[in-house]
């Protein structure tokens, strides 16, 4: 039975689970049927950050353009262009135990691609949840149903995975920015070129 999580709340992943090792991060949404007429791109990312809060490199921002971190241990599944269909539209794969150790955090987002062209942000969009899942069990361990109205944001910082006195965490953020994934690698430290 996986805990489901509001807004703020925080939970340990390794502390109830011994030995979980890899875990699948599955990001889903459904957009409502009031939309612009265009059609809808979401693109998830994680940032993998340091003790500043930001990325060492532009490696450590794994999305559609930078699919596996050079370590291997954070891998993104690809870009789902549509988001049709029931399940998770994109899934990011880690192995909890390769991330450098200079990583503390990783923040996991979700952005519109190509929003203010599209007239389109996340008040459009309906369902959005974030899901932890035991690759080897199967079992989902932790759910975040994003329940706030983001009216006029076209990025959402959706969770974050962290480390804290030799455990996984996970904290569900569900914080929305304006500017899209722009404003996102700012914050993170990252040149958006």
């Amino acid at each position: 039975m996986p805990i489901n999580l509001s807004k703020g709340q925080k939970v340990s992943l390794t502390k109830n689970n011994p030995g979980l090792k890899n875990i699948m991060v599955g990001l889903g949404w459904d957009i409502n049927v009031y939309d612009t007429g265009g059609s809808f791109d979401l693109d998830t990312a994680a940032f993998m950050l340091d003790s500043s809060g930001h990325c060492p490199s532009d490696k450590e921002f794994v999305f559609y353009g930078n699919l596996v971190h050079p370590s291997e241990s954070v891998k993104h599944m690809g870009d789902n262009l549509t988001g049709e269909g029931d399940g998770d539209d994109e899934k990011i794969m880690i192995n909890l135990e390769t991330i450098p150790q200079n990583i503390e955090r990783i923040a996991f987002t979700a952005t519109i691609y190509e929003a203010e062209q599209r007239k389109q942000n996340f008040g459009q969009v309906s369902n959005a949840y974030i899901r932890i899942v035991d690759v080897i069990t199967g079992e989902e361990l932790v759910r975040y149903d994003l329940a706030e109205d983001f009216s006029i944001e076209t990025a959402v910082v959706v969770g974050e995975l962290y480390r804290s006195n030799g455990e996984w965490k996970f904290n569900a953020i569900g914080s929305g920015f304006q500017g899209g994934l722009a404003a996102l690698c700012a914050n993170y430290g990252i040149n958006a070129q």
